[in-house]
């Protein structure tokens, strides 16, 4: 092969990467956004994130460009939030997570049976973006730090102090006279519609979806990273996100054991540091930004 196409597929190789990396992250941050800050616990937040892909897939096939498919898929997902916020404000802990867990499976049945929405073999041949490589990665790479900024106003906001009150002791907050469903209802709309996003990036990254991508496996793997890096934390998310998305591709034999992989670095996380990278950061390196993030 020549050099040339060497160093050009050694480029494009990087730019994917990049790009993986910067959907990933989030995601991640949608998810740290619901289970992180409000402490309401999420087995099915992949759904989001496959109702902005699918959303963004069929609209893509229509015609619409790619920054219109955006706020749409976004929208979406938001108002799919909204519904199962709505049908999860009486169930707490543990039947909250069932829940949750309860509508992924119901989506992937439903993409499955549909052959509008590409049944068994998904969606293929999605219309480009039109920004070219570098365009789409700057802009995902872009939209991941508005995220990102995004986190860390709420999380020093009034709002992010109501929600970490409501994480710590949802009775007490109502006896505070706390509108707790109005707020648990607001983490569900911001997080899931921030997932949305990240599927529509997803979407226009792989031209292919299927809904074996949005099941059950890659909500625990999102779930994953939100704990790895430190449940609530911003940096200690961004930087778990960010190494966990791309171990598989440096690593190729990971990508055969990715759940094995992930359970494994939960088990030691959670055994010698429950606050995960935050937290190690937070009692060896408490004056770095992870460190400060890993105080709650």
């Amino acid at each position: 092969m020549p050099a040339a196409d060497t160093e050009g597929h050694t480029m494009n190789y990087e730019i994917s990467l990049i790009t993986t990396m910067a959907i990933a992250v989030m995601f991640a941050l949608s998810l740290n956004l619901i289970t992180g800050f409000c402490g309401q616990i999420s087995l099915g937040h992949a759904t989001f994130q496959g109702i902005g892909a699918y959303a963004a897939a069929m609209l893509g096939k229509a015609g619409w460009p790619f920054l219109t498919t955006l706020p749409v898929s976004m929208l979406l997902a938001g108002l799919l939030g909204v519904i199962v916020g709505l049908a999860s404000l009486r169930v707490r802990a543990d039947f909250l997570a069932i829940t949750t867990m309860g509508v992924g499976f119901l989506f992937v049945g439903i993409v499955r049976q549909q052959e509008f929405l590409g049944g068994e073999l998904g969606i293929s041949s999605i219309p480009d973006h039109g920004l070219g490589r570098v365009g789409f990665m700057s802009l995902a790479l872009f939209m991941c730090a508005c995220v990102a900024a995004l986190s860390v106003y709420i999380k020093r906001s009034w709002m992010g102090r109501v929600f970490n009150g409501i994480a710590e002791d949802e009775d007490t907050m109502r006896v505070l006279g706390v509108d707790v469903p109005r707020y648990k209802l607001a983490a569900f709309a911001m997080g899931t519609a921030l997932a949305g996003m990240s599927g529509t990036f997803y979407t226009y990254h792989l031209t292919f979806i299927g809904a074996e991508s949005f099941g059950f496996v890659e909500s625990i793997t999102v779930l994953s990273m939100v704990v790895f890096g430190g449940i609530g934390s911003v940096p200690g998310v961004i930087i778990a996100a960010a190494l966990l998305s791309v171990l598989p591709a440096w690593f190729q034999v990971i990508g055969d054991y990715k759940l094995l992989v992930y359970g494994g670095l939960l088990f030691v996380m959670m055994r010698f540091s429950p606050g995960g990278m935050a937290g190690l950061a937070a009692r060896f390196f408490p004056t770095t930004p992870l460190g400060k993030g890993g105080k709650q």
